[in-house]
């Protein structure tokens, strides 16, 4: 049959078994790919071209503010500027831009040229004030009330712990600044601004910490992240045929096809070569921006696949791991593909999260302290008490907050997913792994009680630690917040977010959780003459009160979920009921006495993600009504004529026996039902509209009635696929999307 006589999805499979496989740009003539060491970071002003390009003391003096965490040096900014300007141009820079992340989940920039002009003369400039501050428009970004629509100005400030870069996007270049977002008043807008205040509490309260137990010379503590990144790539054509993908990132309806995930053959297998292609150019894009990826891989799901860095100071991993699903999305369109970062794309596999491997690290004069990892096991007695009253710190705080840290997951897309093949439930809970589990109970119970720290740790086994390395350190898949050696990793943040909000809530959790046991340690000083020995008494009863929330079982199972209820767990599984506890009284005290978030400021970014979760709801409700209307019934009428044709020819022909007239009455009951709960989510729809004055009524609505209905539509929508002839269905199947030939 020739292709203009095909239909648009039988089209676009004749298609793609046609195309031809794009070599990733990377190749040399000879075919051969660059050494990665050569060109990495090649388009960053990173610490190499500082050194390179600035006088000493400027360059010292910027290394400072950096290291330190500090704002730079007004004196200098003039020098780095200019230094700055020569670099870009010299790469093919036309435009500037402060890069920021407003409260989208997204990144934000406006592009000024160097251009200027001396007595008329064409010129390029860019001064100080240019790349420290620069004032877009803030009355387009969502405020949560904190502005208002004539209340336009805002501010953006570079951050300098973040590299600027040069962005090779659409065969130009422009320089990117790293940024805040603060509205006129100082008020934040942006992600970035409470990850660094919250960044500043932790590291003040944990050198307060570390100065009681001895460890001096320290003038930061920074939290390290490596956030490994899952997405499905799916064929571009496909992707545009489907309404829902387009609208909404999801499939709002799609029959499960024979074949899914269940031949668990998926899973780090050989990756398909446009697929691998693909991945090459997108790694060859983020190296040159220094993004260090290191991992890639084909997840369990088909069409499904991770990519991970390397750990990073925590804002600086936030900046590329927008870059990471900025460069996904970009490179996948040259071969033809679509990246797909939503939590759960296609229903009855695998979804997509962003599992944050998190830290915290020393930055010290002593260089025996500086660079060691605070949730890393010692050498010494000494330094597993260290290690282990930090380690009382983090669950204390996940413990106390776990429905804070809930509400820092939670988004429309992130609730399909939580509790779902693969993905941890919507309970927090800690994994510690066998032997730190049994450590922990055995200071909970007081088994060493009488000894001294030494002798106590030796009782234990861990007056060394070695043993529960990372390599020898179990890992639960099923966790949502799991010890896997050195490091917590948070697996229950979704695929497409803001990897900022979450930390920022865990960082302030655990600062406050330092400084109370900072406290508490204090007054244990004047009765109890060594230090280590006043650790194992503080930290004994938070080990006791935090038992609830650690559980080294399945997360999956329901014997879990009964258990969390008997152990006084929360299990938010909707996103309202999680976005909730932003504002309760205990989180308000946390983030208000922090200086992280202002009340003001909470409830903006409670107010913000509510309307999110509203507006994602309406804009998948609208679209799958649309499809049902435009797509689905006229498949169905269509179908149903066929068969009634054939069967009226059938009776005509003397046949007796007429399977085509059940089976147009199956299909007529089936599209009887759609119409009915159609109906019925267009009830729903209506009467959201008129609530959004109520916008927490209108997301309770929208989460009960407006789910279920959805479910409903989708379920008639799936039985009529089966039921349709393969020829008369529209819409690109799961078939066809997931196992691309």
């Amino acid at each position: 049959m020739p292709a203009s006589s095909l239909s648009p999805r039988k089209a676009v499979i004749s298609e793609i078994t046609e195309r031809e496989v794009r070599m990733p740009a990377a190749l040399d003539e000879n075919g051969a790919h660059p050494r990665t060491s050569e060109y990495f970071g090649e388009n960053t002003f990173g610490v190499r071209q500082m050194r390179d390009k600035l006088p000493r003391d400027t360059y010292a003096k910027l290394l400072a503010a950096v290291r330190h965490g500090k704002k730079l040096d007004g004196d200098i900014a003039p020098r780095v500027a200019q230094a700055i300007k020569e670099w870009a141009i010299g790469k093919g820079a036309t435009h500037f831009t402060h890069w920021f992340q407003p409260q989208t989940g997204l990144t934000a920039e406006k592009h000024d040229a160097f251009l200027s002009f001396d007595d008329g003369q064409p010129m390029e400039a860019f001064g100080a004030s240019q790349l420290i501050q620069s004032e877009p428009d803030a009355s387009s970004f969502p405020s949560g009330g904190l502005r208002a629509t004539w209340e336009a100005r805002g501010y953006t400030a570079w951050n300098p712990a973040s590299p600027v870069f040069i962005a090779e996007w659409a065969g130009s270049r422009t320089l990117c600044i790293p940024s805040v977002f603060v509205g006129y008043n100082g008020e934040a807008l942006d992600e970035m601004t409470p990850l660094l205040r919250s960044s500043d509490a932790l590291s003040t309260k944990a050198i307060e910490l570390l100065e009681l137990l001895g460890d001096t010379g320290v003038y930061r503590v920074y939290t390290t992240m490596g956030p490994e990144q899952e997405y499905f790539l799916i064929d571009r054509a496909h992707f545009a045929l489907r309404p829902d993908l387009v609208m909404a990132g999801r499939t709002l309806l799609g029959a499960a096809p024979p074949r899914g995930q269940q031949l668990e053959d998926h899973y780090f297998g050989g990756i398909p070569e446009r697929i691998q292609a693909c991945i090459a150019d997108v790694e060859f894009e983020l190296y040159k921006l220094g993004v260090p990826i290191i991992t890639r891989h084909n997840e369990v799901a088909p069409s499904q696949f991770e990519m991970a860095p390397r750990f990073e100071e925590t804002d600086v991993a936030v900046d590329h791991n927008q870059l990471v699903m900025a460069t996904l999305r970009r490179v996948a369109l040259r071969h033809g593909l679509q990246a797909l970062l939503h939590e759960k794309p296609f229903a009855g596999i695998n979804g997509s999260g962003k599992h944050c491997n998190w830290s915290m690290s020393i930055a010290a004069d002593n260089p025996e302290l500086d660079g060691n990892n605070l949730l890393k096991p010692g050498q010494t007695p000494h330094q597993n008490i260290r290690f282990i009253v930090f380690l009382a710190a983090v669950l204390r705080a996940v413990h106390k907050h776990a429905g804070l840290l809930r509400a820092g997951i939670g988004t429309s897309g992130n609730e399909h997913r939580l509790g779902a093949n693969e993905a941890p439930p919507a309970i927090i809970s800690v994994f510690m792994g066998q032997m730190l589990t049994r450590v922990i109970e055995d200071l909970a119970g007081g088994k060493t009680s009488g000894s001294n720290a030494e002798q106590a740790m030796l009782k234990l086994g861990v007056a060394r630690l070695p043993e529960i390395e990372k390599d020898n350190t179990d890992r639960n898949r099923t966790s949502p917040f799991a010890f896997t050696g050195n490091k917590f990793e948070f697996r229950a943040v979704g695929s497409s977010q803001s990897i900022a909000f979450p930390i920022v809530l865990l960082n302030a959790a655990v600062a406050e959780a330092i400084g109370e046991i900072t406290t508490s340690l204090r007054a244990e000083l004047k009765k109890t003459k060594k230090v280590d020995d006043a650790v194992l008494k503080v930290v004994r009863p938070i080990f006791k009160e935090t038992t609830p929330v650690r559980f080294e079982g399945n997360n999956y199972s329901e014997a879990w979920v009964k258990e969390a209820a008997k152990r006084g767990l929360l299990n938010l599984r909707r996103t309202p009921e999680a976005l909730a506890q932003l504002v309760t009284k205990q989180s308000r005290k946390l983030l208000t006495s922090l200086g992280i978030l202002s009340d003001e400021e909470l409830d903006s970014r409670y107010h913000v993600r509510l309307e999110r979760y509203i507006k994602d709801m309406l804009i998948e409700m609208y679209t799958l009504r649309e499809i049902v209307d435009t797509m689905v019934l006229p498949a169905a009428f269509a179908y149903a004529g066929e068969l009634a044709e054939s069967a009226a020819q059938a009776k005509s022909a003397g046949i007796k026996v007429i399977p085509q007239i059940s089976a147009a009455n199956d299909l007529a009951a089936l599209i009887t039902d759609l119409q009915k709960h159609r109906a019925a989510m267009g009830k729903v729809i209506d009467k959201a509209d008129a609530m959004h004055d109520d916008i927490a009524k209108q997301a309770e609505l929208l989460t009960a009635a407006g789910a279920d209905t959805m479910a409903e539509v989708r379920k008639c929508c799936d039985a009529i696929e089966l039921a349709v002839s393969d020829d008369c269905w529209p819409l690109p199947k799961y078939r066809e999307m997931l196992f691309p030939v």
